[in-house]
């Protein structure tokens, strides 16, 4: 089973978007350091406390921080960028990362209605020829054919136009998902014979079985895949003692409660989660992904057998810096990772600019 990181760019309460984002830089240059086979991050718009609106920029200075680690979108929104526009920043990335540059496509808007019409006006008029389902399955194979041979088919209204830069001779290219949670876009990832990532985390695998069944029935092998490949994601964190664990535990159970009645807020630290009530959970929240370190691994490993899934991306969740890279750090060693050569860099100069102190951020909460 391999293991990954998403980082979804959370703000933690006290700190700043833009400390989030040095702070996601950070992850990705630990993440390598600790043998993560991937680093994805994602894209949002207008929630306070989700700080990822340009995954195309962020992951062009996290290609610059790392050098083995695949790096990628989960998702890039097709709603907010055309299938070219896409395709070209894909490749730009590739040819700063040569090898190891992934693309995930995604359906959701990520953002609210308003937001949605702000991004693009023209949803205001039909909002389904914007983000309707027949339009991400058709703008996602767009985007896999200009993947592939640099320009879209013939027979297409724009056949002859080529993306520049397109694909390099002899050089892996960026290589495409599919990312969602229901039938539909499983389907659409078997059809198109492209790995699917299945959000595990949105409703806490609510259907699910049904979504994996249908990406292996509808899978047709393709110059990216010859077999089906499932990544399940997960929010997950590890702590040295279970008592630890329990506070990470509550702090993120509040958190997601307010996420799950759509108040995209920023996470408390430990100890200080739930002053909010209108936050306070009203069902109980999955806690077998927080623990210690081997704990949580036997969770996640028998998450990847019920879907029989070849990787598992983890998100943690977590207010404290430092306390986020201790958990990765032992799920990796957990994991039996194999450790990569440290580059000279210390993640910690990744949140140095614009006067912020590494060392506010790396203290442990109370």
């Amino acid at each position: 089973m391999r293991l990954s990181v998403l980082d979804q760019s959370i703000l933690a309460s006290g700190r700043s978007a833009a400390d989030a984002i040095r702070e996601t830089l950070a992850l990705a240059k630990s993440c390598e350091t600790f043998g993560y086979h991937r680093f994805w991050v994602s894209e949002h718009h207008g929630y306070p406390g989700l700080a990822g609106s340009a995954p195309e920029v962020l992951l062009g200075a996290v290609a610059a921080a790392t050098s083995s680690i695949r790096i990628g979108s989960a998702a890039t929104i097709l709603a907010h960028v055309s299938p070219l526009k896409a395709a070209e920043q894909a490749f730009v990335l590739g040819a700063l990362a040569p090898g190891r540059v992934d693309i995930g496509l995604g359906r959701g808007p990520g953002a609210d209605r308003a937001t949605i019409y702000a991004l693009r006006p023209e949803a205001m008029d039909d909002p389904l020829a914007v983000i309707g389902f027949d339009r991400f399955g058709n703008e996602a194979a767009d985007v896999v054919e200009l993947l592939g041979s640099g320009s879209f088919a013939g027979g297409h209204p724009f056949a002859g136009v080529r993306a520049v830069p397109g694909p390099e001779e002899g050089s892996e290219g960026p290589e495409p998902w599919i990312v969602g949670g229901t039938p539909r876009t499983a389907r659409l990832a078997g059809q198109l014979g492209l790995p699917y990532a299945f959000a595990h985390f949105v409703a806490d695998g609510a259907g699910g079985e049904e979504t994996v069944e249908a990406y292996r029935a509808a899978f047709v092998p393709s110059r990216y895949r010859r077999t089906p490949y499932l990544a399940v994601s997960a929010f997950a964190a590890a702590a040295p003692t279970e008592a630890e664990a329990d506070g990470l535990y509550r702090s993120y159970a509040w958190w997601r409660s307010a996420r799950d009645k759509g108040r995209f807020v920023a996470i408390d630290p430990v100890g200080q989660a739930g002053k909010d009530p209108a936050t306070e959970p009203d069902r109980p929240v999955d806690r077998k992904f927080f623990g210690t370190a081997e704990t949580v691994l036997a969770s996640l490993e028998a998450l990847a057998g019920h879907y029989g899934a070849d990787e598992i991306v983890v998100q943690a969740p977590v207010h404290n810096f430092r306390a986020r890279v201790r958990s990765l750090k032992l799920m990796a060693e957990a994991a039996g990772l194999g450790a990569r050569r440290q580059s000279s860099i210390p993640p910690e100069t990744y949140l140095s600019g614009a006067g912020l102190s590494p060392t506010r951020l790396m203290e442990p909460s109370r």
